[in-house]
């Protein structure tokens, strides 16, 4: 989509109208920026959507990436859950550095379309023995060119794990291309 000064894209997602600051990301390209942090209704909707989705499949964790991924991912693992019948759903966080608390950690990396240095994602030895032989969902908030999803998959690919679906709130058009991505609904990109 070509970017004319707009300041704002109005989206509707899992039933919810927002409207989305268009941010610059260098002097050709623009993003409508999604961000679900603190925003409870929109966060819990498109969760619910996602874990509808997910329902039929046959999976044992739930996997995402700190920070944005974070509030998304436990409420799929919630809608996920059947407490009545004690069955929690499990989720893991990639974190973005390696942290004091983790034994083994492995760690591969990524470059984000919105983060202009190569990042981390980190991973628990604790957590890589949890996913050993499992069979694995990954959710993101957002697909851009697909970096951060490609790293997540090999690091749980690395420690036996078995990804059965991905799945985002959105993607952004022209970049990732899976027919099998979960998706529920498209972001522009917005170029001179």
């Amino acid at each position: 989509m070509k970017y004319e000064g707009q300041e704002y894209y109005e989206i509707e997602v899992a039933g919810i109208r927002r409207r989305l600051p268009i941010v610059k990301i260098n002097d050709s390209l623009w993003i409508a920026a999604f961000v679900l942090w603190g925003d409870v209704e929109l966060t819990n909707a498109c969760a619910r959507a996602i874990a509808a989705r997910l329902e039929p499949m046959e999976f044992d964790t739930v996997v995402s990436i700190e920070a944005k991924g974070v509030p998304l991912v436990h409420m799929v693992a919630t809608y996920l859950s059947d407490p009545i019948a004690g069955r929690y759903r499990p989720y893991i966080v990639l974190r973005k550095s390696v942290k004091g608390y983790m034994k083994r950690p492995l760690t591969v990396t990524v470059k984000s379309i919105t983060t202009a240095a190569v990042q981390s994602l980190v991973l628990d030895g604790r957590e890589a023995d949890r996913l050993r032989g499992s069979r694995v969902v990954i959710v993101d908030d957002v697909v851009s060119t697909g970096g951060s999803l490609r790293a997540t998959e090999d690091l749980v690919q690395q420690v036996g794990a078995r990804v059965v679906a991905r799945a985002a709130v959105l993607h952004e058009e022209g970049g990732y291309k899976d027919p099998g991505l979960i998706s529920l609904g498209t972001l522009p990109i917005f170029t001179k």
